[in-house]
């Protein structure tokens, strides 16, 4: 048990978990903001493909 808290300890004098929770939080940061460039792009695309199937479902029906 003594040696479980001395890991601890050290694991919190250490400068490399700091730094693995900054770039942990930074990869959070990341993802949230391709988050929402997501969201707010999902409408154009939708917008975008729809207008390709209309345009496929006339020609279909042009040809057949």
């Amino acid at each position: 048990m003594k040696a479980m808290f001395d890991d601890i300890k050290r694991f919190v004098r250490e400068e490399d978990g700091a730094a693995g929770v900054e770039y942990a939080l930074l990869l959070c940061l990341v993802a949230v903001v391709i988050a929402t460039f997501v969201a707010a792009l999902s409408g154009d695309v939708r917008t975008i493909f729809n207008a390709i199937q209309t345009g496929l479902n006339a020609g279909a029906a042009a040809v057949g």
